[in-house]
């Protein structure tokens, strides 16, 4: 099915659809591209003298009582720079293969003009496992975006950007996401307590409920009901363990040493277990959403008056089984990114009042009653709340950077790196780098605002761009980060026009870096309700 449809988008010209944005991308970047010409590979240190650890090395370093042991995976990077210096090689061990980590932020520029009208990167083994291996008569082949590289990944990305990509069509989901958005807020109200105004410590529980019904709206227009109607019900408690399970299993076999691949060790089968469940589940209510589709024949067909068709909805009349795929993707990769970035973003601006006060002065200006209603025209007029999500970001990075396998041989801080090689650029290591980042340690959303000339936004500029990159870069950039902005735009500004928040506990270590970073603490905000 998928197959017959990528032939009818290739005859109407898919070709020139697949490359008219590479071409644009690439054609700025020509110019100034920053390919090493023949004599500086020629001049270059071989590959070979490229500092790390051997095998053995590595392996005893992460076993008890090595240096490694029992420490975050990119605790153990961080140290491994003292070591080895800004680029050095990781070893691939049990079959993984071998990759370059580069702490360089000079060497980004050249990485990313160098990576060709098709980024290629490392796919995660396991979950290829599982739709080629584990559950082929579900996925038959569409393996979905994050899972695919090459000309079969181009192909399936051709027919998402429309609907994913463009801004406008992003913000047409503002309505579904304002819904869910004032059951959160009542939420809060619920919860917190009458005489402190804090909620439980296990407030995280909701942030995820909130990141998984937005995401569920947007994909297939169906409420989960798991911020109120079904939250306490076995099988949304099922979801949400899976969803945590999913990143800590993440870690242990794709970035740790596993011996998986030989032996289908018990967390190797935990991890089917938990996507065998995800998919079960999804696949239930995509079957729903589906039998709508189905029976909607004037194709007019959206959940409620006023809100937009589902992504689900728009890609079905591609191929149904893409739809599926996608929509499953979705619920997979952005809860727990989502709800950690907020939970990161909160904590900022929790404890900078000073910063609080200006953002809500913005808020206000567009909002003047607690009741007034975010519109896609109003919400272009809010320059410091999406500076103050930015710095968020780069204050509490969710994933460790980027990879990219180039199609060329390269030279990186002066070592010649072979064709087909992973790099690991690792951009988000160094947001709180003194060395590349001003005032690493203080919030400064003003460094992000272009026309702002005060003290703090001239002392805080990030010099180099390619160091924030936390959706990607280029054609291979996160497809779900217009989504995922307008999540937290909504969100932030609801919370903050309705209440003063506060945090009132120590924040060091708030995050523990796993597979991605998660929160560690009880997250016992204070909401304190605003009077107007």
């Amino acid at each position: 099915m998928l197959s017959r449809h990528l032939k009818q988008i290739d005859h109407i010209g898919w070709r020139h659809l697949r490359f008219s944005r590479v071409r644009t991308f690439a054609t700025q970047v020509e110019s100034k591209q920053n390919n090493a010409s023949d004599v500086d590979l020629e001049n270059a240190r071989p590959y070979s003298e490229v500092p790390g650890p051997s095998k053995f090395e590595l392996i005893r370093s992460f076993m008890p009582g090595g240096l490694f042991s029992k420490k975050p995976f990119l605790t153990a990077i961080r140290e491994m720079e003292k070591i080895y210096g800004p680029i050095f090689r990781f070893p691939g061990i049990f079959d993984k293969p071998e990759f370059v980590i580069d702490l360089n932020p000079s060497d980004y520029s050249i990485i990313f003009r160098n990576e060709g009208p098709l980024p290629n990167r490392r796919v995660f083994d396991t979950f290829v496992y599982h739709r080629e291996k584990h559950r082929p008569e579900f996925f038959q082949g569409v393996d979905g975006i994050i899972s695919t590289s090459g000309e079969k990944w181009a192909k399936m990305r051709t027919a998402v950007n429309p609907i994913l990509m463009q801004p406008k069509n992003a913000k047409l989901y503002l309505n579904t996401l304002l819904e869910i958005n004032d059951e959160f807020l009542e939420r809060i109200r619920h919860i917190r307590d009458p005489s402190t105004l804090e909620v439980p410590g296990g407030f995280l529980d909701d942030i995820n409920r909130l990141a998984f019904e937005g995401i569920a709206g947007i994909a297939l227009n169906t409420r989960l009901g798991l911020i109120h109607k079904n939250r306490d019900t076995a099988e949304c408690e099922t979801i949400m363990k899976c969803v945590r399970n999913f990143f800590v299993l993440s870690e242990e076999l794709e970035i740790k040493p596993s011996i998986w691949k030989y032996v289908k060790t018990p967390k190797f089968k935990e991890m089917m277990n938990t996507l065998d469940t995800m998919t079960d589940i999804c696949n239930k209510y995509i079957n729903e959403a589906l039998m709508r589709i189905e029976h909607d024949s004037e194709g007019n067909l959206t959940s409620e008056l006023g809100k937009e068709k589902s992504v689900l909805e728009k890609l079905v009349r591609v191929d149904k089984k893409l739809a599926v795929v996608m929509a499953l993707d979705m619920m997979l990769a952005g809860i727990d990114t989502t709800s950690s970035t907020l939970t990161g973003l909160l904590l900022c601006i929790a404890t900078n009042p000073d910063k609080q006060q200006k953002l809500f002065e913005e808020i206000q200006q567009i909002l003047p009653e607690k009741e007034s209603q975010l519109t896609t025209e109003n919400m272009q007029n809010l320059p410091y709340l999406r500076a103050c999500i930015k710095e968020g970001i780069r204050c509490y990075p969710i994933l460790p950077g980027t990879v990219r396998r180039l199609p060329n041989d390269i030279v990186l801080s002066g070592y010649r790196i072979p064709a087909g090689t992973d790099i690991s650029i690792g951009a988000n290591l160094l947001m709180h780098d003194e060395r590349y980042v001003p005032q690493p340690d203080k919030f400064i959303p003003e460094r992000w605002l272009r026309n702002d000339q005060s003290a703090q936004a001239l002392e805080g500029q990030i010099t180099n761009p390619f160091l924030y990159v936390p959706f990607g870069f280029g054609p291979r950039s996160c497809v779900g980060k217009r989504i995922v902005n307008l999540e937290l735009e909504i969100t932030l500004a609801r919370l903050v026009r309705n209440f003063q928040i506060e945090f009132n506990y120590p924040t060091e270590n708030a995050f523990a870096m796993k597979f991605m970073s998660v929160p560690q603490i009880p997250l016992k905000f204070k909401f304190i309700e605003r009077e107007a």
